[in-house]
């Protein structure tokens, strides 16, 4: 009998559906991604004693860059699971307190790239035509042409410090407009940044001498903070002009104030501060009414489009984490790249079952405990070729604790399912093996080990979008791991199958699949050797003889059933003749 088709899990009923504050404004289209199976609670102008009163019910949370997700908060969301930035830039969550709390931190790298490019370039041509004092000036009924004379930007040279995603979109642009660009990058591709008709070098010495704009496209970290002082600024030509579209603080606001003023440059495009809002006397907020700069408040990000694409990709990802998925741009975790991401899916699944099989099938005998064994999880054939398989990790961590934990594994993820192994004491090997796969092009096996124990394993593979499990300890099986399994060690004779049937009929239990799983061939091998070796000592030979003949008619019955197995059930099952030991699995 082949195994079932995947059905759909059904939505969570409301009133126990998972929670996810959304204390900033983000674009209704992926906030409706989420409503359909979580209660997504938009709550904007929320103070910090706010948040920090509400957060501990949420088991998601979406910013983008004004709310402050500190680690006090965090401490607090004692059910938070992701915090998603509707952005780039993460500087506003602390992300080593999430880490450490097991809470997964998502970004959109690439949602806005294409509106931060584009701001970056209205700004330069902003700067280079005095377009903000000409706009002032006119509004106030004026006509000031010959104070207002701007300069050409075409066969003038840019200069970008951060060579990224968006640094080679403002490159590109900056090059269709006629200009020459130079990048410093250490970590910049020569042949990519060649191709691309950027000049690259090494130093800050040689870049800025040499530019007529510059612009800064890198994160905001202790090595980036105040990258331009006073000293840096000098270098430039007095003709020269800066931009910041990436984030405030990159150029020290003091210094910049002062290149300014004394002249050591010619004028200033910025679109981030390291105060936002403007906090009234500060340097940025002298730096935006200055007469040489134009400012705007922070709308790098700030297109119809690059709203929706953010909303859409972090709200994606978080629905995907709250069900158990895996995020395409974790911060805190191993980057999955999207061709990684659509191989590893259906495995993710295939391990989480298996884990969960294992401490259900195997560990019941030890009082469910899994803690104290050791764990062997081998990659066979193309699996075996991915170096990122924390995923996998996570899932076989999130498998073994699901069916004893108070949280049923939804509290396990890539981000802290190492230290829930420590915890528990549970220890995890991983294996590549660069075999052929065997008869599938991926598989994947789990092996436990303890001492004086002998090894029991499970094997699985993954058909198209189903995964199935094709060896239970020794018997060779092939069976889809869902919904409600008895498996039954039995000796393999006739009437057993049908004694089950009746025992789960009488109780109004329906099968929906059963397979009769036999031992394999190394298996069978041991238990006909055991045969003609005869008895061990002390054994009636008669007894050693059945019981040996006995072991290799041993099979495994697998049902999936449909109805509630009660321990009666399991009762009336185990001391029917022939039946060994029956194991209950909810998957």
């Amino acid at each position: 009998m082949s195994p079932s088709a995947d059905t759909p899990s059904p939505p969570p009923s409301p009133s126990h559906r998972p929670k996810i504050l959304v204390p900033e404004k983000v674009s209704s289209e992926g906030l409706a991604l989420l409503r359909s199976l979580y209660e997504v609670d938009t709550r904007t102008g929320l103070s910090a004693s706010d948040l920090l009163e509400l957060i501990p019910s949420y088991h998601g949370l979406i910013v983008r860059s004004e709310t402050q997700v500190t680690a006090e908060l965090l401490a607090a969301g004692r059910k938070l699971r992701v915090v998603a930035r509707a952005g780039v830039g993460v500087d506003n969550i602390n992300v080593d307190a999430a880490t450490k709390h097991g809470i997964i931190v998502v970004n959109s790298p690439a949602g806005n790239i294409v509106a931060a490019a584009e701001h970056t370039i209205a700004l330069l041509l902003a700067t280079a035509r005095n377009v903000g004092r000409a706009d002032a000036s006119v509004k106030a009924g004026k006509w000031e042409r010959s104070k207002l004379v701007g300069i050409e930007v075409g066969h003038k040279t840019l200069g970008i410090i951060g060579l990224g995603k968006v640094g080679m979109k403002v490159a590109r642009m900056a090059i269709g407009l006629g200009m020459k660009v130079t990048a410093l990058d250490p970590y910049a591709s020569p042949e990519v940044a060649k191709g691309a008709g950027v000049s690259l070098v090494s130093s800050l010495a040689e870049l800025l001498p040499t530019v007529d704009f510059l612009t800064i496209h890198t994160p905001l970290l202790a090595s980036t903070l105040n990258l331009l002082g006073e000293a840096e600024l000098q270098k430039m030509k007095p003709t020269s002009r800066v931009l910041n579209v990436a984030r405030g603080g990159v150029y020290n606001e003091e210094a910049l104030l002062k290149a300014l003023d004394e002249g050591w440059i010619a004028g200033a495009g910025l679109d981030v501060f390291t105060k936002e809002p403007l906090v009234e006397g500060s340097a940025a907020a002298k730096l935006a009414a200055h007469p040489k700069v134009v400012a705007t408040p922070h709308l790098g990000a700030s297109t119809v489009e690059a709203q929706e694409n953010v909303s859409m990709d972090v709200c994606t990802q978080v629905l995907e984490i709250l069900r158990g998925g895996l995020p395409t741009a974790a911060v805190n975790a191993p980057l999955i790249l999207p061709e990684e991401y659509r191989r590893l899916q259906p495995f993710v699944k295939l391990v989480e079952k298996m884990g969960s099989l294992y401490t259900q099938h195997f560990a019941r005998t030890q009082g469910g405990m899994v803690g104290g064994r050791r764990f062997e999880l081998s990659y066979h054939g193309e699996l075996a070729g991915i170096s990122n398989t924390r995923p996998l990790f996570a899932a076989l961590v999130k498998g073994l604790v699901s069916s004893i934990s108070d949280a049923g594994g939804r509290d396990v993820n890539i981000v802290n399912a190492t230290l829930i192994t420590k915890d528990r004491g549970i220890a995890i090997d991983e294996k590549h093996v660069r075999d052929d796969g065997g008869a599938h092009a991926s598989a994947v096996t789990l092996r436990s080990f303890e001492a004086g124990a002998e090894e029991q394993v499970i094997e699985g593979y993954v058909s198209g979008k189903a995964i199935f499990i094709s060896k239970l300890d020794r018997f060779t099986a092939n069976f889809h791991p869902d919904g409600t399994l008895l498996v039954l060690h039995n000796y393999d004779e006739p009437g057993k199958i049908g004694n089950v049937g009746l025992v789960v009929g009488k109780h109004g239990i329906n099968i929906r699949f059963m397979q009769v799983a036999g031992l394999n061939q190394e298996a069978r091998a041991k238990a006909e050797a055991s045969v003609a070796d005869g008895p061990v000592e002390g054994e009636a030979e008669g007894a050693a003889v059945g019981g040996g003949q006995q072991l290799t008619k041993e099979a495994l019955m697998i049902l999936g059933v449909d109805g509630e197995v009660t321990k009666e059930v399991l009762e009336e099952l185990g001391k029917a003749e022939g039946i060994l030991d029956v194991s209950l699995v909810r998957l």
